[in-house]
């Protein structure tokens, strides 16, 4: 029979690593007698990263003792003490390839349900000063689990493990975690799983996100229109190829529309209403500068328009909109991003600030150019006419829409400026939207500076609209994601300290800076960490795919090899070295 070796526990604590500080209650250790079960957690026990560990679905962690001894042989290791793996109970017995999902324990006065796996997370990897451990967990089929507390009580090292009810199902631990982490799913198990009750919310969704990936759900290319084909989502192109200037349009003294065609003239390939293109612009340095710019025109033209906004003391701006001329040559990557019009049959809400109106614009040029029947809302703000470019354009573009609504607000016009572009005075904040009266069902898609975007997010969500209905789109680094790491002071990107490396150049497009590949750099992720470039990872041994960031161009190599590929066009900068010149969509 099963059987309980050990109770850990343990608080968080500061851990140095890696010249930062991680807040963690990964450290734990066993308690003698009695300890008491609790709905949320065990008493003196806590985790420092309450987003990823711990809570009702996740109260409980256990791992077994043989997958110690596994471990044992695998490092040549025989060091291990009960709680090193960060687990509450350590257990002789339950195997992952055996315990399911909805399995239901008695372990002295409480009873017990298992919910999901562990959740794969380089904190592992750190108490066992083995890095590559989360992936292994994954890649040996003995991830550990979770349980959430049914019954509350006492238990104690020697109780015996008693199952009290078998999950619906049958699918096992070990199949749960492979289905989430490695390739080769199959839809029918995800289904599966999607109909074990016990299984936690957060699986859950992730699991209904694979399937409709796959097209076998919720939210897959069925839900989008009868007979509707998946949207190929990989780019046109790799790498940065030659574009001419086909011609360069003042649209205000600050902005200027550069047309892109091919230099044999051949059509382009179609991009998506609200992708947005990435140029080096050479001349201008070493290394070239790379920016990325939103289309501004239909996405079928046959060719680019991008429309740029002269910034103060921008090199590449200021190049692009003042001294380009026609029959120019710029280096374009591929039409990329996710910030695209999505069919359907119900509102659709372009709102905009400033030059952020580009991608919407070329979201109304699609919508025009199809006849839509959708009701179609653009709600812009501006300082005022001189600060409008497009404004003739985007009129003529609803007018030409059945169901179109213009609503311009101006914030520094005079009456008269006002009143011949029918604005409201004033920004438009969130007051000003919230007036509007917005329709119930719309979908919403907004662009312009950060503290705008969050505004209306806010706005659009308290007016009824459904968050999952809000798309932004952000030119800036996306915001960081560092589980476990205490805040610091916010550093603009600058080069690694120490010595100039001499591999490889790695660029971030976002946060614009180039960097030579350094030695002693283990991964592209540790290079962006050592120039406070924002990142986003988990795992840090390519299991979670957190991290996966545009490759615009160039070639990695993987140490170690990710558990499942990156998407195309996708690299996994946690597992990854440069092997030739690198620019990155971050």
């Amino acid at each position: 029979m099963p059987s309980l070796l050990s109770v850990n526990v343990g608080m968080p604590k500061e851990v140095s690593w890696q010249d930062r500080t991680v807040w963690t209650g990964v450290w734990k250790h066993p308690v003698r007698g009695p300890v008491m079960v609790r709905r949320l957690n065990i008493d003196g026990d806590g985790q420092g990263d309450t987003a990823g560990h711990g809570g009702e679905q996740r109260a409980v962690l256990v791992y077994q003792i043989q997958s110690y001894r596994h471990w044992e042989r695998h490092f040549g290791r025989d060091d291990f003490e009960y709680g090193q793996f960060g687990e509450n109970l350590t257990v002789d017995g339950l195997p992952d390839d055996e315990v399911c999902i909805g399995d239901r324990y008695r372990i002295g006065e409480a009873e017990f349900e298992v919910t999901q796996p562990r959740v794969t997370c380089y904190r592992v990897g750190l108490r066992l000063g083995e890095p590559q451990l989360p992936a292994l967990l994954v890649a040996h089929h003995r991830p550990g689990f979770y349980m959430r507390v049914l019954r509350e009580g006492h238990v104690q090292a020697g109780d015996p493990i008693v199952r009290t009810r078998t999950g619906p199902g049958a699918l096992s631990v070990a199949d749960t975690d492979a289905l989430l982490y490695l390739p080769g799913r199959d839809p029918a198990k995800l289904r599966l799983a999607l109909d074990i009750p016990a299984l936690s919310p957060g699986w859950q969704g992730s699991f209904r996100e694979l399937l409709a990936a796959a097209g076998g759900g919720p939210g897959s290319t069925a839900d989008t229109g009868a007979g509707a084909a998946p949207v190929d989502t990989r780019p046109a192109w790799q790498g940065f190829r030659e574009l001419r200037v086909a011609e360069v349009v003042p649209e205000t003294t600050t902005v200027a529309s550069i047309r892109l065609t091919s230099p044999d003239g051949t059509p382009l390939p179609a991009a998506r209403a609200g992708q947005y293109l990435t140029l080096r612009v050479p001349g201008l340095g070493r290394p070239a500068p790379v920016r990325s710019y939103s289309l501004s025109s239909a996405p079928d033209a046959g060719g680019y328009r991008i429309s740029v906004k002269r910034e103060p003391h921008g090199v590449a701006s200021g190049y692009l909109t003042t001294k380009l001329r026609p029959g120019a040559v710029l280096e374009v990557a591929a039409p990329r991003g996710d910030f695209v019009l999505a069919d359907g049959p119900g509102p659709v809400l372009l709102i905009s600030a400033g030059i952020g109106l580009t991608p919407v614009l070329s979201m109304l040029h699609e919508l025009a150019a199809r006849g839509s029947d959708r009701e179609v809302w653009w709600i812009h703000g501006a300082r005022g006419p001189r600060e409008h470019p497009f404004a003739a354009e985007a009129h003529a573009l609803l007018a030409a829409l059945p169901r179109g609504r213009e609503h311009v607000f101006y914030s520094a016009a005079t009456a008269e400026e006002r009143s011949r572009a029918h604005a409201v005075a004033g920004r438009l904040t969130a007051e000003g939207l919230a007036a509007l009266s917005l329709p119930a069902g719309a979908t919403a898609y907004v662009c312009g500076p950060a503290s705008f975007m969050d505004d209306m997010r806010a706005a659009l969500a308290a007016a009824g609209v459904d968050p999952a209905r809000i798309h932004a789109e952000l030119f800036a680094a996306l915001p960081s994601r560092t589980p476990g790491l205490t805040a610091r002071a916010a550093r603009p990107p600058h080069q690694p300290p120490g010595p100039p490396g001499t591999g490889p150049l790695v660029t971030f497009a976002r946060s614009g800076i180039s960097v030579p590949f350094p030695e002693g750099k283990s991964s592209v992720l540790e290079l962006a960490d050592a120039c406070d470039v924002p990142t986003r990872w988990s795992c840090r041994t390519g299991v979670c795919h957190t991290c996966a960031t545009r490759l615009l161009s160039g070639d990695v190599t993987y140490s170690p090899e990710p558990l499942e590929p990156p998407s195309d066009g996708e690299v996994l900068i946690c597992c990854s070295r440069p092997g030739t010149d690198l620019v990155l969509d971050m």
